[in-house]
């Protein structure tokens, strides 16, 4: 194992942060959320399951995959020739891109209860969109939601009353400065899979809500029952459900992973593996909740743009063909059974959870941030870009499963020498957990 060499990179790291308040514009790829000084930070290339740094270092990319929005792998082909082509007829003009339309009736045909489309360029924007609709259409103010659902107002605002509301909802520690002190408690947080924590908000609030918020999954499945319940209170109410699949989407189907988890919703939200990389939301639902985005001023120069649905089509087009569910699943698994074969090797005390394609270990240690750090560390030295976190490309392949797994049985074996010496760790920089500002 040779170290690689990462003066540009970190040199280039420490430029950001002197410029650009939080070094990235994405929190989850801010390199001390890996391992400071040591995560490459910067790609100059990215092909198939390979990324290259800016000091001409390859690595096999078996970490986050563009935090879930590179489902089927770096610059494909199939896509990019798509989206060069329309590029070179125009990306915007004084008139409208027809993929627009075809877009929306690819969407509506893998969604039959659907029946009118938005758009947007992130999912961020476009969960916005959709509380935007449900309160136009409802006419209320109040949002009970459950998960993570981005950085707008009408979220972080969960936070104004206390900055620990949304701590069980993915990211701990974010903070609702800059977002009105007025618009505390009109975002109600509930836990996933309790129907008396939703019911208990209803008690209270129900007349007051216009739409309940959900993602479909994050770790675990809840059972149909479950939805059941949750589909019959909001019906109930008259609101709209609405599920964000901007992380869930397109990784256990074609589509929304409602369809297969069995979920009846109202609005649902795509965005990240919807067009493989490139930038595209939509927001998806029956016409008497959408309706409302002509009575309510929704409208972008941007959203106009034709990159993205051309992606959007293009990616959607890909894994039809390809099935890429299937793929997804099986590279999945293989992970998931190495990482746990491999930490009873060398007696490693390991929690697995999350799908077959979007998976993560944690190492049940008071120090994990460290050992997560000293894993990174491990596992650059041996050319591959990872972390605790899997999320699963269609560029992945059997014998990318296998590398990957051969340095991470070194890298535990480094991990479980360390938990014996505690000085091995002793110059580890821990990885950043949640939001905080950097120094």
């Amino acid at each position: 194992m040779t170290s690689k060499k990462l003066s540009k990179s970190i040199s280039l790291q420490h430029k950001a942060k002197s410029i650009i308040p939080g070094l990235t514009q994405l929190l989850s790829k801010r390199p001390d959320m890996f391992s400071t000084d040591v995560w490459p930070g910067y790609f100059s290339k990215a092909k198939g399951a390979k990324v290259w740094d800016l000091d001409g270092s390859e690595y096999l990319d078996m970490s986050i995959s563009g935090i879930g929005a590179n489902i089927l792998g770096y610059a494909v082909d199939d896509i990019d020739n798509e989206v060069i082509a329309n590029i070179r007829n125009g990306v915007s003009s004084s008139l409208n891109c027809p993929e627009d339309v075809a877009l929306a009736d690819k969407l509506i045909e893998l969604h039959p209860w659907a029946e009118e489309v938005r758009y947007t360029r992130c999912g961020g924007e476009a969960m916005a969109v959709a509380i935007r609709i449900a309160r136009a259409s409802t006419g209320k103010d109040k949002i009970a939601f459950s998960g993570y659902h981005g950085w707008h107002d009408w979220y972080l605002s969960a936070n104004v009353t206390s900055e620990s509301n949304l701590n069980d909802h993915l990211i701990p520690g974010l903070s609702p400065n800059g977002v009105p002190k007025a618009l505390a408690g009109t975002a109600l947080p509930f836990a996933f899979n309790d129907i008396n924590a939703l019911e208990e908000l209803v008690q209270k609030h129900g007349s007051e809500l216009g739409a309940i918020v959900m993602e479909p999954m994050r770790n675990f499945k809840a059972p149909d029952e479950y939805w059941q319940q949750v589909e019959a209170i909001a019906k109930r109410l008259d609101i709209p459900l609405i599920i964000d699949e901007i992380s869930m989407g397109f990784r256990i189907n074609c589509g929304g992973s409602h369809l297969a988890l069995g979920i009846n919703p109202d609005i649902a939200v795509f965005s990240k593996a919807f067009a493989n990389g490139y930038a595209m939301a939509a927001i998806i639902g029956k016409s008497k909740w959408m309706d409302a985005a002509q009575v309510s001023f929704i409208s972008s120069t941007m959203w106009t743009e034709r990159v993205g649905p051309t992606a959007a089509l293009a990616t959607i087009n890909y894994y039809q063909n390809n099935k890429v569910h299937e793929h997804l699943a099986h590279i999945g698994k293989q992970i998931k059974q190495g990482w746990q074969q491999l930490a009873d090797k060398h007696g490693l005390k390991i929690h697995i959870s999350g799908i077959d394609a979007l998976c993560h270990f944690n190492l049940e240690y008071d120090n994990f941030l460290t050992l997560k750090s000293y894993f990174i560390e491990q596992m650059l030295k041996q050319g591959v870009l990872a972390t605790n976190m899997f999320y699963c490309m269609y560029a992945h392949k059997d014998e990318h499963v296998g590398q990957y797994l051969s340095a991470v049985d070194n890298a535990f074996a480094a991990l479980a020498i360390a938990l014996e010496q505690p000085s091995v760790m002793a110059h580890i920089i821990p990885s950043t957990s949640g939001f905080k500002r950097l120094n």
